[in-house]
């Protein structure tokens, strides 16, 4: 059997060597012809698209974090009637208008209104003395209250004055410059994204019809209640890096979650698997730096401060930092804007399905047809 099976081998040697033999005498294929082979046009377009959402990443996070400045700051001063008026036309007219200075009646109503993320920021001045109070809430950020804090050094020097500083509502030590609640909706954002992304490329990026349209936005559903539980149980009980309700950021989670998995869905709905790419943009490209987690809103430019809020990173940021160290606060604005993310993108992912079936009968009409 040995000596049989070696000769089968060699007579399938000999035949391979003849086809090579062939091979070689054959036309080769010019480079042209192999690229065309190798890279489809299809993969090319993607390839372009890659590099397109590669220049933007670096545009906008260089873009968003190169420079941090505060500018126009929401702030309180705390004065006499007598010196208020003055004290806030000063502090308006500092270089580079890094405040926008507000009367406030008391140092309690200012510490309120801190509280409530109406202001970021408040001077209780000491008529008697040289020393004056600056009022700053540390779960909003660290980078913001160091600003701030820069800012009213050198002004209060200017005016051979001191200040001394009072966190009303300070991060957790463990919560180092307030950047957890960032760190957990980026979390809870990937998750959302991915997972549309998987049952695109299990099930194809649009589905065939409205019933499996509603299947995979229950899936995202489940997906999305088990990931808020995750995130939040990770962040608060397992490391401690966060306070604040469990229940109520396991509820933010769950929202973020489908928000963005529904919106990739959606985007699917319009584009493909191209959808995924159109996620990334909104999502990470255009909400990540604009979310207010590594430098809050007053400190970046315009254009990322202005649509930061409108952007789920954003909404969920805020959200989860109301949560952590203001009392639940200042909630409504960012809920409403992951809602309205989640419903309109759920409805245009039923509409773009119940269309892709109308367009799949018409096409079978036109076969049947012919």
């Amino acid at each position: 059997m040995a000596t049989a099976d070696g000769g089968t081998g060699a007579g399938h040697g000999g035949g391979g060597g003849t086809g090579g033999g062939g091979g070689a005498g054959a036309p080769r294929a010019t480079f042209a012809e192999e690229l065309k082979d190798a890279v489809s046009a299809r993969a090319a377009l993607l390839v372009v698209g890659v590099l397109a959402l590669t220049a933007a990443f670096i545009a906008s996070y260089a873009g968003a974090f190169h420079s941090p400045k505060p500018r126009d700051v929401t702030f309180a001063v705390v004065a006499p009637p007598q010196a208020r008026g003055q004290l806030v036309a000063k502090l308006d007219r500092l270089p580079g208008s890094p405040l926008d200075p507000r009367p406030a009646g008391s140092r309690a109503e200012a510490v309120r209104q801190l509280k409530d993320r109406e202001i970021d920021g408040a001077l209780v001045a000491d008529p008697r003395g040289k020393q004056d109070e600056l009022l700053v809430a540390g779960g909003s950020g660290s980078a913001l209250s160091d600003a701030l804090q820069k800012v009213l050094t050198k002004a209060e020097q200017r005016e051979g004055r001191t200040v001394r500083t009072t966190d009303v509502a300070p991060a957790d030590p463990q919560d180092a410059r307030g950047l957890s609640s960032f760190y957990l909706v980026v979390g809870w954002c990937v998750g959302g994204y991915l997972c549309a992304a998987i049952l695109a490329i299990s099930y194809g990026a649009r589905p065939t019809n409205g019933r499996r349209a509603v299947i995979r936005l229950a899936t995202l559903l489940v997906y999305s209640v088990l990931a808020g539980l995750a995130g939040a149980l990770v962040i608060g009980p397992a490391l401690g890096a966060l306070p604040g309700s469990v229940v109520a950021l396991w509820g933010l989670g769950a929202l973020i979650v489908f928000a963005v998995g529904a919106t990739t869905f959606a985007f699917q709905g319009i584009a493909g698997v191209l959808g995924i790419g159109l996620t990334i943009l909104v999502v990470v490209i255009g909400g990540n730096p604009s979310a207010g987690g590594a430098y809050p809103y007053p400190l970046l430019p315009p254009f990322w401060e202005a649509i930061g809020p409108a952007l789920p990173p954003g909404a969920g940021t805020w959200a989860a930092r109301s949560i952590a160290y203001f009392g639940g606060r200042a909630l409504t604005g960012p809920l409403l804007v992951l809602a309205a993310w989640a419903v309109v993108a759920s409805v245009l992912t039923l509409v773009f399905a119940a269309l892709s079936v109308g367009r799949g009968a018409v096409d079978r009409s036109e076969v049947r047809q012919q």
